[in-house]
């Protein structure tokens, strides 16, 4: 199962073509899905691009005519202190540069590129004052698979600063891309997080993780590398202790500088090994050269360390160079390299200046598959940085997957319901009506259909009056969960297609409001919700694992064991589904109930939205277990039970789905495949 990129499964967007329309306005989380998977490509609606350019010029008039919150003044408790005339552009610079303090692991790409998808849609709704260029750079980058690399921790729920930022000065090559095809980094890090310049294989039949981004202060790049007069890239060079680690060198134990080894061949123009016969690394591009720590080593090939030092210009933050030890190419392309571990590369823009009028335009891809780098215009940075976008992407994820694992759970109850010959009166549609929630009549009509009752079902005569509340109360407790799952939809689908940037530009042009609209209480309650509805479900599915080895109820052997009497059978999943419950429940404590002052007591509250976001994914794994657990002890009972004229039928979808993939044993075994199985099943039951 795939669990690096927020949640164990993936399913299919419900789409209709192969494009999804970006127009600030009708985006749903299933065509967010679709764009975040690569199954859709993005285009942008001409009237949205055209909104956001009204959108720009009436900032551009509002600035020239009075101050603008961050673009005329500072940020935060620096409100009040004015920006000098003349240096609004070198402001927004300073100002990504500073809120680029991101820390943690990097993210998964799929919750990165949820959040440039997100970002470049509430754009182009129109009320964020920015130039169309980032517009154009996020929906090139969606396009073409690469995503700037984003740390984990950084927000509180009144804007995703730090992965914004991390994100702007990616788009004006300050930063490198990174591939969406790679495996996530490990933890190899520079000083940003970033992966250093070193290949980590995997095993064989897994994937590798390549950088060529070790980053100098300035930005990202390719470390180890002298540069021969004129600034070509010399390739073999040692590393000196405190130096940047590189492609192509070892490292002796404690870090100190090795012998150079061979890597494979360069493929022309690439500026990245490639496979082909072992020779010395040739990076190919001549760039700018951005200085690394440590001494240089020896001069090679034809040229000396103080001649390449004395050429290299001073860092991005204007230091001056201390060595030329490293190269950058302008741009360098994305490639993956075939092989028994795929290696996929790490592909950085120049670093060294942001774009310059001699930038291709905005919106044209680079030759090499990277975004044209943005000149940043005053105004861009704050109306970039204004936005809850990656917990929204990442509450789009977690909302996903969390409907997947609610309507799989009406085939996993009805199983369990089927194997001890529960009553369906707990169903009846006529009890539902006369207590009108939708999520409790959606449950237990959904049980209805699967096991092919009537709407006024009859008890069975000879069988319990009543169950127990695992399946007596489970159209009860599931539609809670159901409803918050909807309700959680709504509020990403408001947020995703509503600017709320600060200040924010109104429609007709004439003002500009600042305002808390970037504020997230709505989704963080919502998230909150959802957790807490999800755990509800989540103990009453382990009630049912508990049900289904009690020989009280199903007429079976105790735990399902089919061997000696002390056979332990499915024992063991209760522990499992336990431990997993455990991990739901620790993550239901309210994130919107924390608390943080900031900025000298300027932002006096938070809603930890983002904190949220996080746990009802880890929620959403641990609920997986859960009901694993659950879906494989009922498949188990009902291949036990004797066929009798009182028993409840299974579901016969449901059952023959799952009978295909399960293991039909009742020895005792160790039971990690079939749970394994059972999970990866459950997107299959959610579609019957």
């Amino acid at each position: 199962m795939d669990t690096t990129a927020n949640g164990p499964t993936r399913v299919p967007p419900q789409r209709g073509g192969a494009g999804t329309v970006l127009n600030g306005t009708t985006l749903t989380v299933g065509e967010l899905i679709a764009l975040v998977d690569g199954e859709a490509v993005p285009t942008v609606a001409p009237e949205a691009r055209e909104r956001a350019a009204r959108s720009w010029r009436t900032a551009q008039r509002l600035a020239a005519a009075g101050r603008l919150y961050g673009r005329g003044t500072g940020v935060g408790a620096q409100r009040s202190v004015p920006v000098d005339e003349g240096d609004e552009a070198a402001h927004g610079l300073r100002l990504l540069r500073s809120h680029a303090g991101g820390a943690g692991a990097l993210l998964p790409a799929r919750q990165v590129r949820a959040m440039l998808a997100v970002r470049a849609n509430q754009l182009l709704a129109g009320g964020s004052g920015i130039q169309p260029a980032p517009i154009d750079a996020l929906v090139d980058a969606l396009r073409l698979g690469v995503h700037p690399a984003v740390n984990e921790y950084g927000a509180v729920g009144t804007g995703d600063l730090t992965a914004l930022a991390q994100t702007g000065l990616t788009l004006i090559g300050e930063r490198p891309w990174l591939s969406t095809e790679s495996a996530e980094p490990r933890k190899a890090s520079g000083p940003y997080g970033e992966p250093t310049g070193r290949v980590e294989k995997a095993e064989p039949g897994g994937e590798s993780v390549a950088s060529v981004a070790g980053l100098a202060r300035g930005g990202p790049s390719v470390a180890g590398a002298e540069l021969a007069p004129g600034g070509a890239p010399v390739a073999g060079a040692e590393l000196a202790p405190g130096g940047a680690s590189v492609a192509g060198a070892e490292r002796e134990p404690g870090g100190a500088s090795a012998r150079p080894v061979k890597t494979r061949q360069s493929q022309a123009g690439s500026g990245v090994p490639s496979k082909g016969p072992e020779s010395d690394a040739q990076w190919v591009g001549a760039g700018s050269g951005v200085p690394s720590n440590g001494p240089a080593p020896d001069a090679q090939r034809g040229g000396s360390s103080q001649a390449a030092a004395s050429a290299a210009p001073a860092t991005a933050y204007g230091e001056p160079a201390a060595a030329a030890r490293c190269v950058l190419a302008p741009a360098v392309q994305l490639v993956t390299l075939p092989g028994p571990a795929t290696e996929t590369v790490y592909v950085p823009v120049s670093a060294s200046t942001p774009a310059t009028a001699d930038t291709p335009a905005p919106g044209a891809a680079l030759s090499t598959g990277l975004p044209a780098p943005v000149a940043l215009q005053p105004g861009d940075a704050l109306a970039l940085l204004s936005s809850n976008a990656l917990t929204l992407g990442q509450a789009a994820l977690a909302q996903r997957e969390l409907d997947v694992l609610l309507r799989a759970t009406h085939a996993v109850a009805a199983l369990s319901l089927a194997a001890v010959s529960g009553s369906p009166e707990a169903y009846a549609a006529p009890v539902h009506a006369l207590r009108p929630y939708p999520g409790a009549a959606r449950a237990a009509g959904e049980v209805r259909r699967l096991l092919g009752l009537p709407d006024r079902p009859q008890r069975r005569q000879g069988r319990r009056i009543q169950d127990p509340f695992g399946f007596r109360a489970f159209p009860q407790a599931h539609g809670c969960a159901l409803d918050a799952s909807e309700r959680l939809r709504e509020v990403i689908e408001v947020e995703v297609n509503c600017p709320s940037e600060n200040p924010l530009m109104d429609p007709d042009g004439t003002t500009a409001y600042h305002h808390g609209g970037f504020f997230a209480a709505p989704l963080g309650l919502a998230l909150d919700a959802a957790n807490l509805a999800l755990l509800q479900t989540a103990q009453l599915s382990a009630a049912r694992l508990t049900a289904l080895g009690d020989p009280g109820l199903t007429g079976l052997p105790p735990f399902l064991g089919g061997g000696p009497a002390t056979s332990s059978g499915t024992m063991i999943l209760e522990y499992t589904a336990n431990s997993a419950l455990a991990e739901l429940r620790s993550g239901t404590m309210p994130a919107s109930a924390g608390h943080a002052v900031l900025s000298r007591g300027l932002e006096e509250a938070a809603s930890f939205a983002g904190q949220a976001a996080r746990q009802t994914s880890r929620a959403t794994d641990a609920y997986t277990t859960v009901l694993a657990c659950e879906l494989v002890a009922a498949v188990r009972a009902l291949r036990m039970r004797p066929v009798q004229a009182e028993s409840l039928p299974p579901p016969v979808e449901v059952f023959a789905a799952a009978t295909a993939v399960l293991p039909a044993g009742t020895e005792d075994r160790p039971l990690t495949g079939d749970v394994t199985a059972a999970a990866e099943l459950l997107p299959r039951l959610a579609e019957l």
